[in-house]
C-alpha cells in the first residue's frame, strides 16, 4: 500500500514552540508580569482590580502564543505565586482565581492550537469560559454570601470594557509575535 505524501495538508504554526530558551524566558516574564507587575500597577493606580483584570492579560496571551500547557501552568502558578509575594488576591477568593485563570490559558491554548481557531475565536473562548469557571466555582465552595446578581453587578461587570480590550489588543498582539517569530 502507497501513501500520497501530496494529499496531506500541513497546516502553519498557531502557536510558537514553548520549551526553547527564548521562550522559556518569555513565559517567566508573563509569569512575572500576571503574579506581580501589572497587579502592583494596578494598585498603584488606584484604580479596582475587578476593573482592569492585570492578572488576566499575560495568561490569554501565554495560551495564545505558546499553547494550551503554557497558558494553563501559567494560569495556575500565578494567582499562588501572586499571594505568596502580595497577600493579593485575598484567600477567600484565591481558588476561583486559581481555576480561573488556568481555565483563561487552557481554553485559549486549546482553541488555537488544538482546534486551529483564530486568535480572536480563541480569546473570545477563554475569557468567557473563564469566567463562567470562577462564577461556577465561587459559588460552588460558597466564597461569597450574596445573591449570584448582585455579584454579577458588583464584580463581574466592571471588567467589561478590560475584557474586551483583552479580546482586541490580545488577539492582534499574539498575531503579531507568532507572525513575527516563525518569519525569523
Amino acid at each position: 500500500m502507497t501513501t500520497n505524501k501530496s494529499a496531506a495538508v500541513s497546516q502553519p504554526n498557531l502557536v510558537l514552540p514553548a520549551l526553547e530558551t527564548k521562550a522559556i524566558a518569555v513565559q517567566i516574564a508573563f509569569l512575572a508580569s500576571a503574579a506581580f507587575l501589572l497587579p502592583a500597577l494596578a494598585h498603584a493606580t488606584g484604580l479596582p482590580t475587578r476593573v482592569l483584570l492585570p492578572m488576566h492579560w499575560p495568561v490569554v496571551l501565554a495560551g495564545l502564543c505558546y499553547g494550551w500547557r503554557s497558558g494553563l501552568l501559567i494560569g495556575l502558578a500565578a494567582p499562588s505565586l501572586s499571594f505568596l509575594l502580595s497577600g493579593m488576591p485575598p484567600v477567600f477568593v484565591l481558588p476561583a482565581m486559581t481555576v480561573e485563570l488556568a481555565a483563561y490559558g487552557l481554553l485559549a491554548g486549546l482553541a488555537r492550537q488544538t482546534f486551529g481557531l483564530n486568535t480572536f475565536a480563541s480569546s473570545a473562548i477563554s475569557l468567557i469560559g473563564g469566567r463562567v469557571v470562577f462564577l461556577t466555582t465561587i459559588f460552588a465552595i460558597g466564597s461569597v454570601s450574596t445573591t449570584f446578581a448582585t455579584y454579577l453587578q458588583t464584580s463581574m461587570l466592571p471588567g467589561i470594557p478590560a475584557a474586551i480590550a483583552q479580546f482586541v489588543l490580545l488577539s492582534l498582539a499574539a498575531n503579531w509575535w507568532v507572525g513575527r517569530e516563525i518569519k525569523k
